[in-house]
């Protein structure tokens, strides 16, 4: 055998004790691997789909950020799409308090857990009416427009009594920011809440012409009456729109806020001192002398409204809808209904209903 020959065969028997001590040492970090996290397999790349462990979204962690929002058996579909705008646009460990009638729960419950939604955490609450005993106008036309739920607002720390702060979203609301940004707006000390003004620029292109002077206390309550006058209130302050509140629950408790709406409400069965001229909801005046020049102010493109009023869609531009935070579709027109304005933003949020039982109203080709 030539030497040649002999230094071939040296180096291939090298190799292949490298090789040998290669595969033992592989061998004995899969043995090691193995007693530290016995229960963890390998995943093929194919059964990347058939796992059950893949493509579940992971548990949300941290601080809760608690959101109350209502939930009327004729507008469910608007109740899942807000909730659906605010779970995906967010990364928070979001919870729910979702306040609402025992007709509605059962309906509720199956479009939550049969849809993507499945995960979203969340608690149910059934609204008392008699709460309202004594506080609503007996007037026929009053009792009429009446929607009990919409007073769930008032009694926030009732339906969230272990939260520190929470926010109140209207069901007609689509939110495309993420909301700890809203949860995170600074409340000034002594501040029970925070709303947007209706003078901020962005609202205020919204204001209806011809419906009274609906962006300040006037539109709200009758200045004529002597319980409004003792308060000493200007009659012209810019008022606040209500369907989005952040809220500070110790002061809301410390402040017995609720007891004082309450109080402001009876006062008004006996002494009618809301406007005649009020278009908006009756929800209002009370929470406007309450939080009378004592609440904060919320970032206006976090509130951006009268998206359900008469030519929304000439006062807003596509690309101011697209850069706001939250919309509103407060007014007559809502975006699942027939004639609303940027009900297409509404439908990316929408989740059929499982049921059957919701359908947005949409026109189709040879309507008129």
């Amino acid at each position: 055998m030539t030497l040649r020959r002999v230094n071939v065969v040296i180096l291939l028997l090298l190799a292949v004790a490298f090789l040998i001590i290669v595969q033992r040492n592989l061998l004995n970090l899969s043995d090691i691997l193995y007693k530290e996290n016995p229960d963890a397999g390998m995943i093929l790349p194919f059964e990347s789909e058939l796992s059950p462990e893949l493509g579940q979204e992971s548990v949300r962690k941290g601080e809760e950020i608690r959101v109350l929002i209502t939930a009327a058996v004729e507008r469910l579909g608007a109740v899942v799409a807000a909730m659906n705008s605010v779970y995906q646009n967010s990364k928070a460990n979001v919870v729910f308090t979702i306040v609402t009638l025992n007709d509605t729960v059962d309906h509720l419950n199956v479009w939550l857990s049969k849809t993507r939604l499945k995960n979203v955490k969340y608690t149910i609450v059934i609204f008392k009416p008699e709460l309202l005993n004594g506080k609503i106008s007996k007037d026929p036309q009053t009792l009429q427009a009446v929607k009990p739920l919409t007073f769930a607002r008032f009694y926030l720390p009732v339906y969230i009594p272990e939260a520190e702060k929470a926010i109140y979203l209207d069901d007609d609301v689509i939110v495309q920011g993420d909301i700890q940004e809203l949860y995170e707006t600074n409340l000034k000390p002594g501040h029970a809440a925070a709303f947007s003004d209706d003078c901020d620029s962005a609202s205020a292109k919204g204001i209806i012409r011809g419906a009274g002077n609906q962006n300040n206390y006037i539109g709200f309550l009758d200045f004529k009456k002597d319980a409004i006058k003792k308060l000493g209130m200007r009659a012209n302050t810019c008022s606040f729109n209500p369907g989005v509140i952040l809220a500070n629950l110790t002061e809301w408790r410390n402040q017995n806020i609720t007891r004082q709406l309450e109080n402001w409400m009876e006062l008004n069965t006996q002494e009618d001192l809301y406007s005649k001229t009020l278009a908006e909801s009756i929800t209002t005046p009370p929470l406007l002398i309450v939080f009378y020049k004592r609440h904060s102010t919320i970032d206006p493109m976090w509130h951006v409204r009268h998206l359900g009023t008469t030519g929304a869609g000439n006062r807003y531009s596509p690309q101011f809808v697209k850069a706001a935070k939250l919309l509103h579709w407060n007014g007559h027109y809502k975006p699942w209904g027939r004639t609303s304005s940027f009900s297409d933003v509404w439908d990316k949020w929408f989740i059929p209903d499982p049921t059957g039982k919701f359908h947005p109203v949409r026109k189709h080709a040879g309507d008129n």
